[in-house]
């Protein structure tokens, strides 16, 4: 196989990922959005909100990071963060599909885009941390936009969504947090 024909090989199974449905519903609740679509809003919210990284960042390999970080959702789908599932079984999926789905590239792109994935998974890195606090919020404001969202269907509670997503946030984006705050905290208390 060609070097092109490999890179074209990965990009038409990166086109899986538009058939991935997750928990989130569009903000006119339309529907419930795919791994796709979130991929591409949450590079979009990192680069408006970078300036709130709790440390210097590189916008780039942050928007790069979270334009790959959910391909391996193609083979091991999606797992809501308030959902029921093994984080060990999940962990163990998804790095048998980064296996295969970055294997399809040629050695050098595939070496690099699973480094810059496992990164992102290992979120010790500035730019990883502040991707993986990106990747929560643009759940939480789907969630404000559409009253709730998929809260009331998983049962959330302020304080699960204070451990599940608030720390990761204030780990790299403590001002987003403190932003949201107030209108998660309304929307708990007009319930």
């Amino acid at each position: 196989m060609s070097r092109l024909d490999a890179q074209l090989a990965f990009l038409a199974e990166a086109d899986r990922l538009k058939s991935v449905l997750r928990a989130t519903s569009l903000h006119d609740r339309s529907r419930r959005e795919n791994s796709a679509e979130h991929s591409w809003h949450v590079m979009l919210h990192a680069l408006v909100l970078s300036e709130h990284a709790a440390r210097p960042v590189d916008v780039s390999r942050v928007m790069t990071m979270l334009l790959l970080h959910d391909l391996v959702e193609i083979d091991a789908g999606d797992a809501p963060i308030h959902g029921d599932h093994d984080p060990a079984r999940q962990e163990a999926l998804e790095q048998a599909a980064a296996e295969r789905i970055f294997g399809l590239l040629p050695e050098d792109q595939r070496a690099e885009m699973r480094a810059i994935w496992e990164e992102f998974e290992a979120a010790e890195t500035d730019d990883a941390i502040f991707a993986k606090s990106i990747d929560r919020v643009q759940p939480v404001l789907s969630n404000l936009a559409t009253d709730g969202g998929t809260w009331p269907e998983y049962n959330v509670t302020p304080e699960q969504l204070e451990t599940r997503v608030g720390s990761k946030v204030t780990r790299g984006a403590p001002a987003i947090w403190t932003g949201l705050r107030s209108r998660i905290d309304a929307w708990f208390d007009g319930r």
